[in-house]
């Protein structure tokens, strides 16, 4: 009897390896086009057995995705060497959704195929069917996610599958040996910037912030991505709590980046807003000890000194902030308004005009740099200064009366 159970346990273990496709299995790959697989494959998911038979299935999509993707170059080429041969020649047109979004469906579920192909089976060995296989034959459809999406760039959320596809597979071991022998990925930085503002814009933060981690990696729009990096740090703030989380990864990055400029007109930017003074003081003192030279900061200084009506302090700072950038409209309508603020204090209206008179060269710079006062807003401070000047029926105050705001 023993020896018969034994015997009947080999049979059902010899019957579970050698079995069939299940039929969901079955189905997905008798179906004829992508659309059909991936209704199948989205219904029947769970009744695909194992890891194997997903990674089938998936491969299955890959198949039909590339099909597509293949009719559709089949058309360009023909296309191109017509074009060689007579420049005149007439284009056969062709589906150029069917080849981007091919293209998509493609790397998308060749991801998916990887993931399940690289399970351990029945004996715990990872051996995968598909990877080197779909790893040849997929660099070039990852390369038109970048032309999809400008492509769809209108179409923001459908852009953002596309840049965002292309962003998270560059690290993906598919990919790896045709990016190494490419020399690394010369589109990848930018693209992640741009898929991160596609992110933001589609109210996903945290999507946002992790294409532009990646976007931070390429020296080539370091600067663009810094800012961005800081601004999206500073979004969905709704706490204290939440601006002194973000305190602390600000501190971070701006130890992280070497006391990076952008970084540092944010990070006091934050402690100004949260009433931090003597934090803020201090980074501004670190920062002009380390960079005589950093106009942000003297800028920022002047900003904390005029506010707080160290007039005297302040007109130093900005002025020390225009030998390095002298032609910020912003700053010049800083030292207009403290001039101005200085002339409220006088005795005697003497003392007022001459306040005024230096404030006009400033104002009267600013408007010239920034006529449109996108920048600053010098029109009521000039205003001022004309009207004690001048008087209000000169033409100089009747202009400006026109153009100031209340």
């Amino acid at each position: 009897m023993k020896k018969l159970m034994i015997l009947a346990l080999m049979f059902v273990a010899t019957s579970a390896a050698f079995a069939g496709d299940s039929p969901a299995l079955k189905a997905i790959m008798a179906a004829k086009n992508y659309a059909e697989a991936e209704s199948l494959m989205k219904s029947s998911l769970t009744q695909l057995v194992g890891a194997a038979e997903k990674a089938k299935a998936y491969n299955k999509l890959v198949d039909l995705a590339l099909e597509a993707v293949s009719k559709e170059q089949a058309i360009i080429d023909k296309n191109y060497a017509a074009k060689a041969l007579k420049p005149d020649a007439q284009e056969e047109p062709y589906d150029e959704d069917a080849f981007f979004m091919g293209s998509y469906n493609a790397v998308k579920n060749a991801v998916e195929c990887d993931k399940y192909d690289q399970e351990p089976n029945e004996k715990g060995k990872v051996k995968p069917k598909f990877f080197q296989a779909n790893a040849a034959r997929l660099t070039n459809a990852r390369l038109q996610l970048i032309n999809a999406g400008q492509k769809y760039i209108s179409e923001q959320a459908k852009a953002l599958d596309m840049y965002g596809l292309y962003v998270e597979t560059n690290s993906h071991p598919l990919f790896k040996e045709a990016i190494e022998k490419l020399g690394g990925d010369e589109y990848i930085g930018e693209v992640a910037r741009v898929a991160s503002v596609l992110a933001f814009q589609e109210k996903d933060l945290a999507r946002a912030n992790k294409y532009c981690d990646v976007a931070l990696t390429d020296k080539g729009i370091y600067d663009q991505a810094i800012g961005l990096k800081t601004y999206l740090m500073t979004q969905g703030l709704q706490t204290r709590e939440d601006s002194v989380a973000c305190v602390k990864e600000l501190e971070t990055l701006y130890q992280r980046e070497n006391g990076n400029e952008q970084v540092f007109s944010v990070l006091a930017s934050m402690y100004d807003r949260m009433k931090e003074t003597a934090a803020l003081d201090k980074i501004i003192a670190d920062k002009i000890a380390s960079n005589p030279q950093s106009y942000t900061a003297w800028a920022l200084k002047g900003q904390t000194e005029m506010n707080s009506k160290k007039h005297e302090e302040a007109l130093a700072s900005f002025k020390k902030a225009l030998e390095i950038a002298p032609e910020d409209p912003l700053i010049l309508t800083y030292v207009g308004y403290t001039y101005g603020d200085m002339a409220r204090e006088k005795d005697t209206e003497a003392e007022v005009k001459a306040m005024f008179s230096e404030a006009v060269p400033y104002l009267e710079k600013a408007r010239q740099l920034d006529p449109t006062q996108e920048k600053a807003r010098w029109s009521l401070p000039l205003y001022n200064c004309y009207y004690i000047l001048y008087g209000e029926n000169d033409t100089r105050t009747k202009e400006m009366e026109k153009l100031r705001e209340y």
